[in-house]
């Protein structure tokens, strides 16, 4: 199956209805051979949008990424390249973690990002999270310069409240285009908190990343875990044999804001997988089904 693109907001861009995430890349043991195998194998698949973080592997996976997409011999503009900015790891010149949305360290950290993925320009720079000292105006300075340069294409945000989205939305002069935000099977909390609600009245298609709780849905063994698992093995029963990540998968796709999951699995058997998710139909009983299995009761 070759996986459809999608608009994630009417002024674009185009992405791949499916993402993949190398956020673990440090921990997959690759050489970079292997990874150019892997991120051919994706191509070949239809994924062509890839998320990535400044942070990532104590800030070592856009460089290993970025090793290996230099001999890759891949048209740059067939593929869609994310990055966020915006929290500082605990270094030499930096003793506590903490988040910094200064300009200065916004037009630091792409050229940074653009240096280690060996690329010219990002499609999407992200706030990786609500820094409690963001100055919206100065974040909009920043966003504004990047996209004057051409060093940045679009812009939006990661795990923003509403109230954050609107607060960053009011100070810029171009729209942002999405908000990565956690949610599964296992975590429904953007639903909860209106950030989902949002997505859909601005007409932005939001990112889902963990859509598998961080491979916990797999390994794990609590209460809600087993009440899930034994309703995705049902449900996939129904569908005609489908496994639990793809029935996972299927649940957030069914969704009417039209997530765009971000996978994070190294292996190109798990991420075939998950393509195939996209083949499924789930009916309205069946979502509800797996709501109530997550949260352990009726639904109000």
């Amino acid at each position: 199956m070759h996986i459809p693109k999608m608009l994630m907001a009417k002024e674009g861009p185009e992405f791949s209805r499916i993402v993949q995430g190398f956020w673990r890349l440090a921990d997959w043991n690759k050489t970079k051979q292997e990874t150019i195998e892997f991120i051919h194998g994706c191509l070949e698949l239809g994924i062509t949008t890839f998320d990535h973080a400044d942070i990532y592997g104590e800030y070592r996976c856009e460089n290993l990424f970025g090793e290996a997409w230099a001999d890759a011999l891949i048209d740059r503009q067939s593929v869609q390249i994310v990055t966020k900015c915006g929290i500082q790891l605990i270094t030499p010149e930096h003793p506590n973690k903490s988040y910094n949305t200064s300009e200065k360290h916004i037009l630091l950290s792409v050229d940074n990002s653009l240096r280690n993925l060996r690329t010219d320009y990002i499609d999407l720079l992200l706030i990786h999270r609500p820094d409690p000292l963001m100055n919206a105006r100065e974040v909009a300075s920043a966003f504004s310069k990047l996209r004057g340069s051409g060093k940045v294409k679009h812009f939006g945000v990661s795990n923003f409240l509403p109230c954050q989205f609107e607060l960053m939305a009011s100070a810029m002069d171009f729209p942002l285009i999405t908000n990565q935000i956690e949610y599964s099977v296992l975590n429904m909390e953007a639903q909860a908190d209106g950030s989902v609600d949002l997505c859909q009245k601005r007409g932005i298609a939001p990112m889902a990343w963990s859509p598998f709780g961080g491979g916990r849905l797999f390994t794990d063994h609590t209460e809600q875990i087993d009440r899930l698992t034994k309703t995705l093995r049902r449900i996939g029963e129904e569908m005609g044999g489908a496994s639990i990540d793809q029935v996972a998968l299927a649940w957030i796709l069914k969704h009417p804001v039209h997530f765009v999951p971000v996978l994070g699995s190294g292996k190109i058997e798990r991420v075939q997988s998950a393509v195939r998710s996209l083949e499924l139909s789930m009916t309205r009983d069946q979502w509800f089904s797996i709501w109530e299995a997550s949260n352990g009761r009726d639904i109000p």
